[in-house]
Parts: structure tokens; C-alpha cells; sequence
């Protein structure tokens, strides 16, 4: 029987009253086990105790067996590769002979798998004491085209401003290039420099027995700060910016932005990360800004010589007039066939040097096995084989195809196109990973047009 308020509050009332239980139970209609129950007051009837069951089947030695399955799996540490609740349940069933249900074994593997609630301690840094980085990933519009970018975020641990760059690899180049970016941004230099255990800055190690990888160690050594990194999957170690990954992709790339290159994609993250500083933290007594204002005070200075990001090599101009970096390959003028250069491979451009002097600059490949053709290179080789001009790589590359197929289509003069080619190419003034002009398709029917003019 279900005892209402009505019923617990009259059985109390009565029994306060001097009441015997007998009378109260016979008068109500409720057995008198359940008025002494509540006479008293020791009990209410609002709490109701669910009755605990106790399986049959799972013994001692079954839950071992399913513990052991879960301990073997973190060892492993192949979360894709690992034991369900089913999997458990057959094996039990071939080399245990179980004879319980799989509902039976899931229950009891949630019930180990629960974790107890994970407790933080609330971290404090003086001004200048540290910085936290990591990368994330966001997609953008970059010329039309939908693309995967990487950002590399840091935030300072103090003030908590932020900063936000953007690259398309997340590649040594790219690392070490954004610390020094950053360091400029930021007037100057934290103490130390908390990361992850990422290949980019780790050669092996993790955490407080990480060796870091040489640019890294050449970078930290040049500004002065200490390399500190995480443990493994202790995200909350630089919980400041994993905050930051988010808040980037949600509150700036939100609509999808669409740009025309990097360094406007750039700028406007930087014009976001700048806006942040109006914003007041709940749990610190300042404005952003204002507290990096007393922040930069206590940064290092940055050095007067800035840090060489790019990855240096040495390399030889094939027969192609070309020069292999990481399976791509990049074009140089065709008077350097034979002869060693030197390359150098910034996060976005691929510049290359003979005698100190820069010959030839291109934008860097994304991919593998690409080549990138710069078409006054080839101008004087077309100018000896002017009949393979159809069939040279370098003009396809910078051709449109349908001006070719004009050309091909009237038997256009090989030394006539050659001649529009060259008026096209203007001097090479390498400034910018931007390297071929586009052809303007409006002089061939200026050409053309002059051409039929005369024959008549």
C-alpha cells in the first residue's frame, strides 16, 4: 500500500496525540507493521530504497576476467582496437563457459569504465611568467576554394591575450616561424613556453622527459625561455589555450571566411585577437588589455637579430633547370643547369639562391611529387626548340589551354608565339612567392587582328 502525505501526516498527528498503533491501524485501514514504521517518525515515506540485486552469475572470477579485458586494452593504448562489452561477452562465453546474458556483461563493464569525477587545481602565473601554445584546425575560403587550415594559437598565461596565425602545414617551418611572429606581436619574451609533445617541437619524450628537436632547442636557446611540455592526454596543463582553439573557430571563422590569400586570412585574425582586448575575464579584476599592458612590462626583450625559420639545403639544378625540395620540384633560369644552389623553405614560399643572390622564388607545394614552373625561366631554351613550345611543361603550366588550342588550331608561328611570350614576361623583380604573370588573351587578338590588316 502506498502511504500518502495525508496518511503519514494523520498517522503522526494521532500517535503524538497518545493514540495506540492498534487503534490507528484498524481505524485507517493500514496494517500496523507499516503504522510503526512511521509513528515515530524514524522513516518517511518520500524515501524510497531501491532493492539492491544480486547477480548470480557474475562471479568473482568473471569480473576479474572482464577487468583483466579493460587493463590489457590501456596498455595497449589502441583505442580503436580495443574490447566491447560483446567481445567480453563471447569470450567469456568460449573460455569461461558463461551462461549469463551480454545485457548482463554491458552493465558491468559501464560500471568499471566509470571514472570518478576529475578534480583541477586552479593555476596562477605572475606577469611574464609563461605562455601556452597549440595548433588547431579550421576551414576557410581561400580563393574560391575550400580548404583545411591549420592555427597556431598562443595566449599569454597572465593577461590571457591572444594570438591566432594561420598556415597551411603544421610543419617545423611553420612552428618556428609563428614563435617569432608572436614574440614581435607581443613586445617581447615570456620566461618560459608551456606545448604538447607534438613531433614538431618533440624528437622524442614526453612531458618533463621530453628532448626537444634541434630548431626548437636553437629558438628557445636564441630568446631565452624554457620549453616546457605537457603529459601525455593532459590537455587541462594548458587549459588557457585549448580554450582559445575553440573560441577562434566559433566567434572569428564563423561564417566560413573567404579570402584571396594567407596573409589576409592573417589580418583578420589578428584584427579579432586585437578586439579581445576590450573583454574582462570574470576571474581576473581587468580588462585584457589592461592587463597586458602590465604584463609586457615584465617580457624579455626581443633580440635585435631575428631567428632563420626557414629549413636551409643544398641542391643541385637538374637538366630540367629545376631544383628538388621534399619530392617537389621548382624552376630556376635555365643558365644555372648544373650548379649548386641553395634553397630555402619558408612555411608558404620556396626561395632560391646562387652566389648570395636570389634567382628564383616560388609558392610552396602542398602536395607531393608537384612541380612548379616559372615560364620566363624556360624563354631562352624555347627560343633554341621553339617546336616543342606546345609540349613544354612550363607553358601548359602558364598557358591558359584554350589559347593554345587557338594557336595550335591556326598553326600559329612557333617564333610569333614565342615573341608574344617574351612581350608577356615582364622582368623578374622577385619580391613576393606570387612569381608568373598571367597571360592577357586580349593582346593575342590585338595580334591577330594587326596581323589580318596587313593581309589585306
Amino acid at each position: 500500500m502506498v502511504i500518502t502525505m495525508k496518511d503519514y501526516k494523520e498517522i503522526r498527528q494521532r500517535y503524538l496525540a497518545g493514540e495506540s498503533q492498534r487503534h490507528i491501524a484498524k481505524t485507517l485501514g493500514i496494517s500496523r507493521n507499516t503504522v510503526a514504521k512511521y509513528c515515530e517518525g524514524e522513516e518517511v515515506p518520500w524515501n524510497r530504497k531501491t532493492p539492491a540485486r544480486t547477480s548470480t552469475v557474475l562471479t568473482d572470477d568473471t569480473v576479474a576476467f572482464i577487468q583483466a579485458c579493460l587493463d590489457a586494452d590501456a596498455e595497449e593504448g589502441i583505442k580503436k582496437q580495443c574490447h566491447t562489452a560483446k567481445r567480453i561477452h563471447d569470450r567469456l562465453v568460449e573460455e569461461k563457459a558463461f551462461r549469463g546474458g551480454e545485457s548482463t556483461i554491458r552493465a558491468k563493464v559501464r560500471e568499471l569504465k566509470a571514472s570518478a569525477p576529475v578534480a583541477f587545481l586552479p593555476l596562477q602565473f605572475d606577469p611574464g611568467e609563461a605562455l601556452q601554445v597549440d595548433w588547431g584546425e579550421a576551414y576557410v575560403y581561400l580563393r574560391g576554394e575550400r580548404l583545411k587550415i591549420n592555427l597556431f594559437c598562443a595566449r599569454l598565461c597572465y593577461s590571457c591575450r591572444p594570438v591566432v596565425l594561420a598556415y597551411r602545414r603544421q610543419n617545423e617551418e611553420s612552428f618556428l616561424d609563428a614563435f617569432v611572429r608572436i614574440f614581435h606581436i607581443f613586445s617581447g619574451i615570456p620566461a618560459k613556453v608551456i606545448f604538447d609533445n607534438a613531433k614538431v617541437a618533440v624528437k622524442d619524450g614526453f612531458g618533463s622527459h621530453a628532448r626537444k628537436q634541434a630548431g626548437y632547442t636553437e629558438l628557445s636557446a636564441h630568446y631565452g625561455f624554457d620549453a616546457l611540455f605537457c603529459n601525455p592526454a593532459e590537455g587541462h596543463e594548458k587549459g588557457l589555450v585549448e580554450g582559445l582553439v575553440g573560441w577562434a573557430r566559433r566567434n572569428i571563422l564563423v561564417p566560413i571566411p573567404r579570402v584571396e590569400s594567407l596573409s589576409a586570412l592573417n589580418q583578420l585574425l589578428l584584427d579579432r585577437c586585437l578586439q579581445y582586448e576590450t573583454h574582462k575575464i570574470r576571474t581576473k579584476p581587468d580588462t585584457v588589455g589592461a592587463m597586458y599592458e602590465a604584463e609586457r612590462k615584465a617580457l624579455h626583450p626581443v633580440p635585435k637579430y631575428s631567428f632563420e625559420t626557414a629549413r636551409s639545403v643544398s641542391a643541385r639544378v637538374n637538366a630540367f633547370s629545376c631544383v628538388r625540395f621534399r619530392t617537389n620540384s621548382y624552376s630556376v633560369p635555365v643558365a644555372y643547369v648544373g650548379k649548386n644552389v641553395g634553397v630555402k623553405a619558408y612555411p608558404e614560399s620556396i626561395e632560391i639562391f646562387y652566389g648570395g643572390s636570389l634567382i628564383a622564388s616560388h609558392e610552396r607545394c602542398l602536395g607531393t611529387h608537384e612541380n612548379r614552373y616559372r615560364l620566363e625561366d624556360y624563354l631562352p631554351l624555347l627560343e633554341i626548340r621553339g617546336r616543342s613550345i606546345f609540349n613544354a611543361a612550363p607553358v601548359r603550366q602558364n598557358v591558359p589551354p584554350e589559347i593554345l588550342k587557338k594557336w595550335q588550331d591556326e598553326r600559329t608561328d612557333p617564333a610569333k608565339i614565342l615573341q608574344f611570350l617574351k612581350k608577356e614576361q615582364k622582368p623578374s623583380v622577385i619580391k613576393d612567392p606570387v612569381r608568373i604573370h598571367s597571360v592577357d588573351l586580349r593582346q593575342y587578338d590585338v595580334l591577330t587582328a594587326k596581323e589580318a590588316t596587313h593581309a589585306n
